[in-house]
């Protein structure tokens, strides 16, 4: 199993200047990484995306260093401006950056959710139709160019292991399945192990993360933690320093075959490179005891 880091754990360097997402590659390679993650395409220098995922692209090979996987956000529900064909055809174009790039896995969202004001008497099974479908042609479209497509437990409404384990078997396509993030289940209250047990057979790619989890019935935390959906509150946290039970997800994952990448997403307070770095190193020993 290699190991992976999401440019997003560099988030906060790349906002206040001290790294492009350019220099996230070198970084990555730097500190010891296998491969890194890009998350959307953030051009620091005028260039348009179109130009800058070629940067990109040159970067990583000059520096010998693969991209695992391109993540980038989609919605099929209210994405461009709720017409789905256009929503579609948006994210085949993303698809097509993620050839430029080598990547072989894509990450997409299936949507946030309804919006709070024409939610009605709606959940995730009626908006399930739509979302199969978006995420059905998008999926073939990928498989055409070497690239498989992915959806994460992420955003609320579409991250309960029960929605997405239904959202994959519903799509029914092998070229489509799971970025399984073993914190996210926390921000749905749901327990790390039993969850990844849940959707471990339909990881295409995995996401390393740690939170601090804190019982809503208490005070405010303060800054740092935000509140799940049952009102918990997290915070995010260095690789095994957390709540979450790494070793044992990891295990779980393995135990089903699952042999690709662990990508670190770091959301800590802390400092973002010494996280990471101390993220990696205990990473590398989990799977190694896993």
């Amino acid at each position: 199993m290699k190991v992976s880091v999401s440019s997003y754990s560099f988030s906060r360097l790349i906002g206040n200047g001290t790294l492009t997402q350019l220099d996230c590659i070198g970084k990555a390679k730097e500190m010891g990484f296998d491969a890194i993650e890009l998350v959307e395409i953030i051009p620091h220098d005028g260039n348009t995306k179109e130009e800058y995922v070629h940067q990109l692209a040159k970067e990583a090979n000059r520096v010998k260093m693969p991209i695992s996987s391109f993540t980038f956000g989609a919605d099929f529900l209210y994405g461009s401006g709720g017409d789905l064909k256009a929503e579609i055809k948006r994210v085949k174009e993303m698809i097509n950056f993620a050839q430029v790039l080598g990547a072989k896995i894509v990450r997409h969202d299936a949507t946030r959710g309804y919006n709070q004001g024409d939610r009605g008497y709606r959940g995730f099974n009626e908006a399930l139709p739509r979302l199969v479908e978006g995420c059905r042609e998008v999926t073939i479209y990928a498989e055409s160019k070497g690239i498989r497509t992915t959806v994460e437990n992420h955003g609320f409404f579409c991250q309960d292991s029960e929605r997405v384990e239904k959202l994959v078997n519903a799509v029914a396509h092998p070229n489509f399945g799971l970025l399984v993030d073993m914190g996210n289940f926390l921000c749905v209250d749901e327990d790390p192990v039993q969850a990844v047990s849940r959707v471990a057979p339909y990881a295409f790619y995995a996401h390393a993360k740690d939170f601090l989890v804190k019982s809503g019935s208490g005070i405010n935390p303060g800054a740092g933690f935000f509140k799940t959906r049952g009102g918990n509150y997290l915070r995010g946290m260095i690789i095994g320093h957390g709540h979450v039970p790494v070793q044992q997800c990891i295990s779980i994952l393995k135990s089903v075959g699952y042999d690709g990448y662990m990508a670190i997403e770091f959301e800590g307070m802390e400092d973002p490179i010494k996280g990471i770095q101390i993220g990696l190193e205990n990473l590398r020993r989990y799977i190694s005891n896993a």
